[in-house]
């Protein structure tokens, strides 16, 4: 899969570094994502789950838009002391400019924690341009996390990422891993330390941190788009987004909660993928793609893995029909949704 970098220059967002993995001249066959990442990491987050090995199939069929926020590029220079860092609702509403600059038509997002509200919010300014939402431990309140983890002042040493900060990064990531005799909690907070130390540019990550800190409430209830909602049970964000959902609409939304984990990109990667297929198939994107343990011939009867009827119904793969354009998105939206596939939520 091919990869490509980009600047994109937004009017009140400054510039935004831009990675593509996947062919967009094949948008129109393709299902396209578009990633936000969380606070304390950068597009690589995303970049590393595409690459793992339960996406192969699906990353074969679609292309991925990788956003690194401002100042948050591999090895980024400090921001200028005279730059606004845009709040979550600015930095939503102008990546729109990267779909023109890309002419990219229509996109999936597909983001984590701060990344997930900024996409949230995209989707609420731009419906037309957004096919749907994946959106990973996302805060529908103001001041909801600031009350789980009641901190009020967050020290940043100059430069530096201090500890309180760190604490905060850290609990924002992993939760409750990092609570009690988990063998893997030196590891998970060693690993996360020489990424936020190295190639991150640690004074650029306090203006996004602050950014997420100062949001405003996400009126979700006026999302057009489809929503999945997915967060771990060992999240700290678990109760966040439940309460989120109780407030949705249930025909536009579901909620996938993930035993045994927390950070659920990196501890249940094949759940989310398998979440992410079922939710594209809902759209009318990747039909070709088999479920995991489905016959593969059984996948391209239907285009949903379930019987639907009249003009939005299953797309038959005839004879004439190759995969590439099986896999070409219908933008009429499917009547089976993805609701009535995913486990039960268990109470």
């Amino acid at each position: 899969m091919g990869r490509r970098r980009y600047a994109v220059n937004t009017e009140k967002s400054g510039e935004i570094i831009v990675t593509v993995q996947g062919d967009l001249s094949q948008q129109e066959k393709r299902a396209v994502f578009l990633t936000v990442h969380d606070l304390g990491t950068n597009h690589s987050s995303f970049e590393e789950f595409v690459n793992s090995a339960c996406m192969i199939e699906i990353k074969e069929r679609s292309c991925f838009i990788h956003i690194d926020v401002p100042g948050h590029a591999d090895n980024a220079p400090n921001l200028a002391d005279a730059f606004q860092f845009p709040t979550l609702q600015l930095l939503g509403e102008e990546l729109i400019t990267v779909l023109d600059f890309l002419h990219v038509k229509y996109v999936i997002g597909l983001g984590e924690g701060a990344g997930a509200n900024v996409l949230a919010r995209f989707g609420l300014a731009h419906p037309s341009r957004c096919l749907g939402l994946i959106l990973i431990n996302v805060t529908g309140s103001a001041a909801s996390v600031l009350d789980v983890f009641k901190t009020k002042f967050i020290s940043w040493k100059g430069d530096e990422v201090g500890q309180s900060a760190e604490d905060f990064l850290l609990y924002h990531k992993f939760g409750y891993q990092l609570v009690g005799d988990n063998p893997d909690k030196e590891k998970i907070v060693s690993e996360f330390q020489s990424r936020l130390h190295s190639s991150l540019n640690s004074k650029n990550i306090k203006q996004y941190v602050k950014a997420f800190m100062s949001r405003k409430d996400l009126p979700l209830k006026n999302c057009k788009v489809d929503l999945l909602l997915i967060t771990g049970i060992m999240s700290p964000y678990a109760s966040v987004v439940e309460k989120l959902y109780k407030d949705l609409n249930k025909e536009k939304v579901t909620l996938l909660k993930v035993e045994r984990a927390g950070d659920v990109l990196a501890d249940a990667p094949a759940k989310v993928a398998q979440s992410i297929l079922l939710f594209c198939k809902g759209q009318g994107l990747l039909t070709s793609v088999a479920m995991p343990g489905v016959d593969r011939n059984r996948a391209f009867s239907t285009s949903s893995g379930g019987s639907t009827e009249g003009a939005t119904g299953a797309r038959r793969l005839s004879r004439g029909m190759s995969m590439e354009d099986y896999d070409k998105p219908n933008i009429r939206r499917l009547s089976v949704t993805i609701n009535e596939q995913l486990p039960p939520i268990k109470k």
